[in-house]
């Protein structure tokens, strides 16, 4: 049995409301003054109900989207040497793999989010990302600032960036409702594996494998 949404039954309303608003004027121009209130009115409420059914269709519509995760990479760590690991970032859903050496003891994965305005939302337009770096970090702050970095690009600059354009000239694009950057980070780990999701409100990273789940567990 196929499943009724609320938008199909808002659809179905509207279309009794306006065949009853036809109705109701063929009645008046006859000269059947009562019939046609009556018919007025039922093609009034018809059509009201249906546009409550309908904002609240739409409005569920964007609530599914703004929790709905797409997974975006698996990245898995081997030791190489104190505080230095080589990283693989495995993309989704491409299956790119690509390598890195990572200093430190946190990785940080960092993307660019463009969001769109609900009605976009509802239209299909989810939330658009691009990752932009990996990195490595040190849990000492001091060592943050005077040990050596490891950041890697992965991404380039496309002929056409909508990110640039929406900061430039934000009246050229009103259907963007926001645009920001994101990163998730977590402990590195010999054997650690992690998987990064994306959503509307940005990066998610979780463990997926017990090296993983150790090295958050002693994480502070």
């Amino acid at each position: 049995m196929p499943e009724v949404n609320a938008e199909t039954i808002a659809i179905v309303l509207a279309a009794f409301g306006l065949v009853a608003l036809v109705v109701a004027f063929r009645r008046l121009f006859s000269g059947r003054f009562m019939p046609a209130t009556r018919s007025m009115f039922a093609a009034i409420l018809l059509i009201a109900i249906a546009a409550v059914l309908f904002l609240v269709a739409t409005n569920l519509a964007t609530y599914a989207r703004l929790t709905h995760e797409e997974p975006v990479a698996d990245l898995a760590f081997e030791a190489q040497g104190p505080q230095q690991f080589r990283a693989t970032l495995t993309r989704a859903p491409s299956g790119n793999v690509e390598t890195f050496l990572l200093s430190g003891d946190e990785w940080q994965l960092d993307a660019r989010v463009l969001k769109w305005r609900g009605w976009a939302n509802v239209l299909g337009l989810d939330a658009r990302y691009r990752l932009e770096r990996v990195s490595g970090r040190y849990h000492d702050i001091e060592q943050e600032r005077s040990a050596p970095r490891t950041v890697y690009p992965l991404a380039t600059t496309p002929a056409v960036d909508l990110w640039a354009i929406s900061r430039a000239k934000p009246s050229w694009l009103p259907f963007v409702d926001a645009l920001y950057g994101s990163a998730t980070y977590l402990p590195m780990a010999d054997g650690a594996r992690y998987r990064v999701t994306i959503s509307q409100s940005g990066l998610v990273a979780r463990p997926t494998n017990g090296a993983a789940e150790t090295a958050n567990r002693g994480w502070q």
